[in-house]
């Protein structure tokens, strides 16, 4: 009798246990199904994260403002390229980006590091680049401006978002332009009134 008892005890654990295992499973079927890279992009935010704020000497982030699409004698975009070791702004004109103005400054990692933590503050990498068409900024809005912002280690891009000042193509970057476009712009000493001749 007393094995009988063990024996159905043991059974019905069992069936429990199967069936909260298949609970578990559907749950997380249900979560891979409706909610698409909502857990993957977890991790690729927080590799964002760590990449943003990494103080090597072979990191550096840059942001790039296109201007209008015009003539390719008028056109005009400038960069702001900022590393612990220096802090870089040029301006280049037509679309084979001549360079026809530099400033060059000195940075240190102190500096830099302080730089970076306030983008990350600013969400600037907290979301995931587009991938085939829909990361094509050729033509993209055409009477406003481009802004892209990239990541590079050892001088190659390993993350680039970007977004417009036209409200039907947000682009890639999730937050707000004008804070972390106003971090890059004050590391370059009286750069708010040479920017107002670029255009």
């Amino acid at each position: 009798m007393a094995s009988y008892r063990n024996s159905r005890f043991f059974s019905i654990a069992l069936v429990l246990i199967v069936i909260a295992i298949a609970i578990v499973g559907l749950v997380y079927l249900a979560q891979i199904i409706f909610f698409p890279g909502s857990k993957g992009n977890v991790p690729q935010i927080e590799t964002s994260q760590a990449n943003l704020t990494n103080t090597s000497a072979d990191r550096s982030v840059s942001m790039t403002v296109r201007g209008r699409i015009v003539a390719n004698e008028d056109f005009r975009s400038y960069q702001i390229m900022i590393s612990p070791n220096q802090r870089v702004f040029t301006v280049y004109k037509s679309y084979l980006d001549q360079p026809i103005d530099n400033i060059t400054l000195g940075n240190n990692t102190p500096a830099y590091e302080q730089f970076v933590y306030a983008l990350n503050r600013a969400g600037l990498m907290n979301a995931s680049e587009l991938t085939g068409s829909s990361n094509d900024t050729r033509g993209i809005c055409a009477t406003g401006f481009l802004y892209e912002f990239q990541m590079y280690k050892s001088n190659k891009s390993i993350k680039k978002l970007w977004s417009t000042s036209c409200s039907r193509s947000s682009g890639s970057l999730k937050v707000n332009v004008s804070p972390s476009m106003n971090l890059f712009t004050v590391q370059i000493p009286g750069l708010q009134e040479k920017l107002s001749s670029v255009w």
